[in-house]
């Protein structure tokens, strides 16, 4: 048996348990997360005993170590049924509650994880059958390592039509994009504050290592300059785990809302290099979060909540690239205009890419762009620039979604801004702040064009309407003909 989703998904689908992808998707990766968890504490013990330091297990019972339960024992018998599946139940709960007072802060996260999530199966039989596809999977193996990152990157893409949950998962094509038009360098802070499963996070360590052979000092860098913050636990699990396969093996995450302190109130340590962000639409927040904005910021939009957000997270010279809805572009509301003016006033906003409607499908149909800005001066003059379908595809779909090769000409256009426009309807152009300022801070521009329609008059209406109704009784009457004629019907 071979560690594979498909493997997985097959002997979860028979468990009464389980209803939906959403929930096979909790339980395989919380199974991974503590199979990983277990390589890792036996990487970090030889390391202590190589100090000569004492080192603590995150689990003090030794029967809720993966080694002393998933994996064969000397005889080579394995736990299985009844007894399997109560012990896996009860170490979800000691999870939830375990001591970490005497761990090391990487060992913490733990807790944090399992702290909202379920163990889902019924049956310890099949349960046996998905943990032994999970024991495939060996973490020692830097090889394996690299081949489980590229599979763990298929279980997410699930996300995008698992209901709900699609909310979590961002095409990589936009996050890679995003990430190298950011260009973070080794050294700097990188930060998502709605991260989800860790897309831009892991955009952003793979592209540091992309850059050149990193010494272990500079992958040591890379391990501390990696923050997030995620609410919900699903994704918080998802997201943990994307990290620590790969090789980050003491997430920042902070589990809860990233709303809880006054926008104001962060330092110079709180704040961060490089943001990379797609956060919720239309989200919910609450009245005590609401407090932590000035007023003029205040709506229940948390998308420009987060837009005014990540303004107070940049450091000095910071830059950011955020995907945002087509409404904050146009939006007329005291906030929008609020936040839209400390981009264009406070900040630098320099380019806008406008992307598809279909770049999210099949999850959502909202029309997003890409905002790029940093803090280094205020805005003088603003480029955008509105990425068109490929030529051979009308939409992009869960069966063609937005690749890397489509965002080529966006990057082609990036390294070489020119204006264009195509059949009188502007593509790129280059605004001054003056001008966008005059028109009331609206940043809808270079819109996709409308299909034209033929509106008639009322007469012509009349008309084809009547037109219509004469064919269809044509067809009605013929019909009728045809069946009483077979059935000897004389009307």
């Amino acid at each position: 048996m071979s560690f594979s989703w498909k493997t997985a998904r097959n002997i979860m689908r028979k468990d009464q348990g389980i209803s939906s992808d959403v929930q096979r998707l909790e339980e395989l990766i919380s199974l991974v997360f503590l199979r990983i968890f277990d390589a890792l504490e036996e990487e970090w013990e030889d390391e202590a005993e190589d100090e000569g330091r004492e080192f603590n297990s995150a689990f003090a019972e030794e029967k809720f170590k993966w080694r002393n339960w998933a994996l064969p024992d000397k005889d080579g018998k394995t736990l299985t049924g009844d007894e399997l599946l109560s012990l896996v139940d009860n170490l979800f709960k000691y999870c939830k509650t375990v001591n970490v007072e005497n761990l090391e802060p990487r060992q913490r996260i733990i807790r944090k994880v399992f702290a909202d999530l379920n163990q889902y199966m019924k049956n310890g039989t099949n349960l046996r059958e998905l943990v032994d596809v999970v024991n495939e999977l060996n973490y020692h193996d830097a090889k394996q390592r690299n081949l489980f990152g590229q599979m763990y990157e298929e279980m997410l893409k699930l996300l995008q039509s698992a209901g709900s949950a699609g909310e979590f998962y961002t095409p990589r094509a936009i996050t890679k994009f995003i990430v190298e038009m950011l260009n973070p360098k080794v050294g700097e802070t990188f930060g998502d504050f709605a991260c989800g499963t860790g897309g831009f996070l892991t955009a952003a360590i793979d592209y540091f290592h992309a850059q050149k052979n990193l010494t272990n000092k500079e992958v040591n860098k890379i391990n501390s300059a990696i923050y997030g913050c995620e609410y919900k636990p699903f994704p918080y699990l998802l997201c943990n785990t994307n990290l620590l396969v790969h090789g980050i093996d003491t997430p920042q995450i902070a589990y809860g809302t990233a709303f809880n302190k006054n926008i104001n109130d962060f330092d110079e340590e709180e704040k961060v290099n490089v943001i990379a962000m797609n956060p919720p639409y239309g989200g919910t927040t609450t009245a005590a979060e609401l407090t932590n904005f000035p007023a003029q910021f205040k709506t229940s939009e948390t998308a420009v909540l987060f837009i005014a957000y990540i303004t107070k997270r940049l450091k000095q010279n910071g830059r950011a690239g955020v995907i945002i809805p087509d409404g904050f572009l146009f939006g007329t509301d005291g906030a929008s205009v609020a936040v839209k003016k400390v981009l264009l006033e406070e900040m630098n906003l320099h380019t806008i890419i406008r992307l598809p409607s279909s770049v999210f499908a099949p999850y959502t149909s909202i029309t997003t762009n890409i905002l790029f800005f940093n803090n280094e001066k205020p805005t003088d003059s603003l480029w955008v620039y509105r990425m068109d379908m490929p030529e051979d595809l009308k939409h992009f779909s869960k069966t063609k979604p937005i690749c890397d090769s489509h965002m080529e000409v966006v990057k082609m256009w990036w390294n070489n801004r020119i204006e264009i426009a195509e059949e009188g309807n502007e593509k790129s152009r280059c605004f001054k702040k003056s001008e966008i300022a005059a028109n009331g801070y609206n940043l809808d521009l270079c819109k996709y064009p409308k299909e034209d329609q033929e509106i008639l008059s009322v007469r012509d209406t009349i008309l084809n309407y009547k037109k219509l109704s004469q064919a269809a009784d044509k067809k009605i009457a013929a019909s009728l003909e045809k069946i009483t004629a077979a059935l000897g019907i004389e009307l």
